[in-house]
């Protein structure tokens, strides 16, 4: 490994965290490139558990380089935080820097997130209302203050103001809320400015001076692809590019210094929010695959939606990435569960459907054409070698490279670091 990049294959939630835990201790550097803390990665270690929202999960092993990138949006506030649990429980975090490049997110960012869901009503997007989106769209609109800007403290408060006052009309006149003061958080973020300045830096060249010099660099996803703002379930989307062109774009580095790249899926598949989901089993074995597989949200805490492998997405992202190779989480969930289903394509009346649709019309029109496969009962949470595993379990995972037309290079047999098996 040179340069890897890992991103979530399918609707987010893949437990990329314990892939990019895993790969990070044979690594010099681990790059967050694109999201907030929308993102949730659990990552479990030494009998330890971490929930990481913005901090890469590289930040566990104190000779890696950890850096957030330029496309990603940060609360300040929910940064220390994070921080400071981590640093509660032994961690050094010396080792992260931030561009300075970054967009911050305000607390009108917030305010608005939580308006726009509501005026939506029925139509609501199902957004986490942590100000992502807003902080987005400021960001497009070339009004957004970055991490650069709060550390200027006079040009920090011009900013801020005069955004404020922009703000409260849209708050006010449009959607009807109360104003909000730039007094009431001016002084406050401030304070966060002090704090964060010493992990503050321009990470471009720091990033390319280590690839240029040979240095193992792992670029971390986050959300997943059909997220993705341009090619995922539109409008069902975040507000970046979670696919790995979004890494080039996060990190300002150019697509070729990226040697591989892996992508993480689950053994089933899982979303969040909503929108069509083709393999989605609202019955007895749905709710099954989600008390086993604890499929509830890292950052939100809301049950995941739950259902079959579905190989179109599989082959989805593996085009729309160049995925090199496969990480598949979860095998030891559908110990168990009896005879078991992959999705190979969608049927639309009368025509068959292998791609992906671009139209959540379209999608929802589409009916999951299944190939049932023989599941198993054998516990494999033990297992350290993919030629130890039941001939079941390795016939599921080799029709699933078969149908996404990728290797799968690590399989996951539980939520711990040392129960994942490289092929």
């Amino acid at each position: 490994m040179a340069t890897k990049v890992v991103i979530g294959a399918q609707w987010g939630e893949e437990g990329k965290g314990k892939i990019i835990d895993i790969l990070a201790q044979q690594s010099e550097v681990v790059v967050r490139s694109q999201g907030g803390n929308n993102a949730g990665h659990t990552v479990e270690a030494d009998g330890k558990q971490y929930k990481l929202h913005l901090v890469p999960s590289g930040i566990l092993n104190p000779e890696t380089l950890n850096i957030i990138g330029n496309g990603v949006v940060v609360d300040p506030g929910v940064l220390l935080e994070e921080l400071d649990m981590l640093k509660s429980q032994g961690v050094v975090t010396d080792n992260l820097k931030i561009d300075l490049r970054a967009h911050i997110i305000m607390p009108y960012h917030l305010v608005l997130d939580g308006l726009m869901e509501q005026a939506r009503g029925k139509g609501d997007i199902g957004t986490t209302k942590k100000g992502i989106g807003p902080c987005y769209m400021d960001k497009a609109e070339r009004i957004g203050i970055r991490l650069c800007d709060l550390l200027d403290p006079a040009l920090f408060e011009e900013k801020a103001r005069e955004n404020t006052e922009y703000k409260n009309k849209l708050i006010t006149k449009v959607f009807g809320g109360e104003a909000l003061s730039a007094d009431s958080f001016i002084k406050e973020y401030l304070g966060y400015a002090d704090r964060l300045r010493p992990y503050a830096a321009d990470t471009t060249p720091l990033l390319y001076d280590a690839v240029k010099a040979g240095k193992k660099v792992l670029f971390e996803g986050a959300q997943g692809t059909l997220l993705d703002l341009d090619l995922g379930t539109y409008p069902y989307v975040t507000s970046s590019h979670p696919i790995s062109g979004g890494v080039c774009v996060g990190t300002g580095i150019g697509p070729t210094l990226i040697d591989e790249c892996v992508g993480v899926m689950k053994a089933y598949t899982t979303r969040v929010g909503k929108g069509p989901f083709p393999t989605e089993l609202e019955d007895e074995t749905g709710e099954k695959i989600r008390q086993i597989g604890n499929e509830f949200g890292a950052t939100t805490g809301r049950p995941r939606r739950c259902g079959w492998f579905d190989a179109v997405i599989g082959r989805f992202g593996v085009r729309t990435s160049g995925l090199t190779g496969i990480a598949l989480n979860k095998l030891d969930t559908l110990t168990g569960l009896g005879d078991l289903k992959i999705c190979t394509g969608y049927k639309k009346g009368d025509e068959i459907v292998t791609d992906f649709p671009a139209s959540l019309t379209e999608l929802a029109k589409c009916e999951p054409i299944y190939e049932t496969l023989p599941g198993w009962d054998e516990d494999i949470t033990g297992v350290r070698s993919f030629s130890e595993l039941p001939a079941t379990v390795k016939n599921y995972v080799k029709r699933i490279e078969e149908l996404c037309g990728a290797k799968v290079i690590m399989v996951g047999v539980g939520p711990n670091r040392e129960q994942n098996i490289l092929r």
